[in-house]
């Protein structure tokens, strides 16, 4: 089960930065497209506090925010412990 989820679109270049980020520092991640899926656009409403701008992030279902609190969470090393824990 893949942990970490981003909810994106298409023409987001945030939200490609932001896979790029996770896949170099090697955090597996499920990309949910909002622009393909009115299901998904729900749900990432749902998820992140009806959030209306991508990309959005979660890790085990709990919403860390966007591009900028993972680059924050990162850099404060509370990443790693997210990833690395399973609770």
């Amino acid at each position: 089960m893949t942990r970490v989820k981003i909810y994106s679109t298409g023409t987001c270049p945030i939200c490609d930065k932001a896979k790029s980020l996770l896949t170099k520092w090697g955090v597996a991640y499920k990309e949910i497209r909002v622009d393909q899926d009115q299901a998904s656009l729900k749900e990432m409403m749902r998820v992140s506090n009806n959030a209306r701008t991508v990309p959005q992030i979660t890790i085990d279902e709990k919403w860390i925010g966007g591009f900028t609190e993972l680059t924050e969470l990162h850099m404060d090393g509370e990443l790693d412990d997210l990833i690395e824990s399973p609770d």
